[in-house]
């Protein structure tokens, strides 16, 4: 069964990985239309309506219902979908987009760091040393073979608005795995809906403030299937698998694919006509490797958990 679910789980992260991928360049297209604040509370009223009718249907109205965690939620709410997309957005508009995969492959070292100042131990040193061997892999990639020029290139604040976002998004992951009792489903439909409040509420400062400008009708349209793609893909299928992936991997061995987002986006630029070197395949191989090695170390060496099935079971086990 723990075998089961470790495999269930890598394939929801790697599915994250892969659609987030993308989002680089539709995002990045996106933005040449619509600024980020307007962009992404469009996006997240569309992608909250449809997780709460999919939650409604899946699990019923009473599961609509935040009950005492309602104020946890909304926070977390506001952290993963508020922080990370109005922070990382807003820096993808003034960011390379080379600079800002790396630092989105960074989540994994966050999460260690924020778990080891939470918990007092110390991550295993293998954890860093894949991390390390991933990371490589990931700068070789988006630097089409010569890291030195991300050091060369310089970080702008574009990039800190980036970083911004994922440790945002980081410490949204970190708190799927404080609310056992809700399923992947339920903890997305219900923060994306409550940190939606959050985003809309943001956007109408900005703009009243004249901070950020709301687009005309055409400009929105003109983005359309970019937006589709951000909203279905991207904020409901992406985001539920990651929050399933955490549930079942834990989220210091589910960041770990996150290294995959530059990676499909590499691949993504490959079947658009980019031709790369021969560092750069060594270097999406080293992080599919890291990962990989990562993966099967954890199959052998962790301890019994109880999955997130076994879990929801134990009542129903409790009452025969």
């Amino acid at each position: 069964m723990r075998n089961r679910a470790t495999t269930v789980g890598a394939v929801c992260a790697a599915t994250t990985g892969i659609i987030w991928g993308g989002q680089f360049v539709v995002g990045k297209s996106a933005l040449g239309r619509v600024d980020a604040f307007p962009l992404t509370t469009i996006r997240y009223a569309a992608a909250a309506i449809l997780l709460l009718g999919l939650l409604a249907a899946s699990e019923g109205r009473k599961a609509l219902s935040p009950g005492a965690h309602w104020k946890r939620l909304f926070w977390l709410g506001t952290l993963g979908f508020a922080g990370f997309n109005l922070f990382a957005y807003t820096g993808l508009a003034h960011a390379r987009p080379q600079s800002a995969a790396l630092i989105t492959a960074l989540a994994p070292l966050l999460t260690a760091l924020v778990l080891w100042a939470r918990t007092r131990v110390r991550p295993g040193w293998l954890t860093f040393a894949l991390l390390a061997v991933a990371l490589a892999g990931v700068a070789l990639v988006i630097s089409e073979g010569h890291p030195s020029t991300i050091v060369s290139g310089g970080i702008g604040w574009g990039d800190g608005l980036v970083l911004a976002g994922v440790f945002s998004f980081v410490l949204y992951s970190l708190g799927a795995a404080e609310l056992p009792d809700f399923s992947a489903l339920r903890y997305t439909a219900l923060t994306a809906a409550l940190g939606w409040i959050s985003i809309a509420a943001a956007t109408a400062v900005a703009a009243g403030s004249g901070l950020v400008s709301l687009p005309p009708a055409g400009d929105v349209w003109a983005v359309a299937p970019q937006i589709a793609y951000l909203t279905v893909p991207g904020a409901v299928i992406a985001v539920m698998t990651w929050n399933a992936a955490i549930g079942l991997l834990g989220a210091q061995n589910a960041v770990l694919f996150g290294n995959l987002i530059p990676v499909s986006t590499f691949v993504i630029e490959i079947f658009r006509g980019y031709r790369p070197h021969w560092v750069e395949l060594a270097g999406a191989a080293l992080t599919i490797a890291a990962l990989t090695a990562n993966n099967l170390l954890t199959r052998r060496n962790a301890p019994r958990t109880e999955t997130e099935d076994e879990r929801r079971r134990k009542p129903a086990m409790a009452e025969t």
